[in-house]
């Protein structure tokens, strides 16, 4: 694999229940518990899971807009997790995100120009305003808008035209990497398919590195190199995405992946059914925190802390019946 672009070693995110009269803490939600992975300069990690199992909060906490609990965060071979805010400002250079809902992440007060116009004023990448427009009719022209959109409002837009905005937004500052979290779950599914095109094509073209959060596996599919699967905040496979649609080895993957609908209705295919709800992040299992629900479950599963274990290049799985550390199923 190329060099390391972004590493995340051991990564924590709890959030406090506070309650009373005081305010005082009385439980943690563990919404990211001991992750860690690596993106390669120029890949696309697909993160993917049930909603509530912490993809969108690992998102947040690389950029810092969340602050880890603990746990490491290196960024070009800088750990990036206690920059205070001047240097981690200036880093936001390189690192830019694409929220998931155009709706809102848009100041409805402010024009397209002003939008986009603002980072580079921040970072005094503008020396005068017609500098500034220039760029952002580059920008806008970039992303499949052009300059006659220029001086209006977000509400005069389709959803698809303001995620655009949005990815014209995070490339006006030159970054090297982008975080995109669920960036086209709130579009129709024409839709998706152009903005997804267009961030391969800028990917093509800019050297650009994605973190793509999503819960929808046919949309990672066709943009990710490689895809970590999630549940309750924790990864429990990472693999090259043919490998892990083709090849899925933990049991939360197989079930994941048969409920992706298939477009052929000549292909029938068998539906695994899951016992039993998501547990609460206030309260994960001990062990395995998917035992509660696997069909290959056995005893050790409740006692034993399931550890990524490689069963094929870059291939990581984190299930002791799979990974051969354990007897028969129960």
């Amino acid at each position: 694999m190329a060099q390391s672009l972004l590493r995340v070693r051991n990564l924590k995110k709890y959030f406090p229940i506070r309650g009373g009269v005081l305010s005082r803490e009385r439980a943690q939600v563990h919404a990211v518990d001991d992750v860690s992975f690596d993106i390669a300069a120029g890949e696309t990690l697909g993160l993917v899971g049930e909603s509530g199992c912490g993809k969108s909060t690992i998102a947040r906490v690389i950029l810092r807009l969340l602050e880890p609990t603990s746990g490491e965060i290196w960024f070009r071979e800088q750990n990036i997790t206690n920059l205070t805010d001047r240097p981690m400002r200036r880093l936001r250079k390189e690192m830019q995100m694409v929220f998931q809902d155009p709706y809102s992440s848009l100041n409805p007060r402010m024009t397209v120009s002003a939008t986009i116009g603002e980072a580079l004023l921040v970072h005094g990448l503008a020396p005068s305003r017609k500098a500034r427009d220039d760029r952002v009719v580059e920008l806008l022209e970039t992303v499949g808008l052009s300059a006659e959109h220029l001086h209006r409002y977000p509400h005069e837009f389709s959803g698809g035209q303001r995620q655009r905005i949005g990815i014209a937004r995070a490339l006006a500052v030159n970054p090297i990497m982008i975080v995109c979290d669920e960036a086209v779950s709130a579009l129709d599914v024409s839709v998706q398919a152009q903005v997804i095109n267009l961030l391969e094509d800028l990917q093509k073209k800019l050297g650009l590195t994605y973190l793509f959060v999503a819960h929808d596996l046919s949309v990672v599919e066709h943009i990710s190199t490689r895809v970590a699967v999630m549940y309750l905040g924790r990864i429990v496979e990472l693999a090259p995405a043919k490998e892990l649609y083709g090849n899925p080895k933990h049991p939360y993957s197989e079930a994941l992946l048969s409920a992706v609908p298939v477009p052929d209705p000549t292909v029938e295919r068998k539906r695994i059914i899951l016992d039993g709800d998501v547990p609460s992040p206030v309260t994960p299992p001990s062990g395995c925190r998917f035992h509660t629900r696997c069909p290959l479950r056995q005893p050790s599963c409740a006692r034993n802390e399931q550890v990524l274990t490689e069963v094929s290049p870059g291939h990581w799985v984190a299930c002791q019946v799979r990974t051969g550390a354990a007897g028969p199923a129960v």
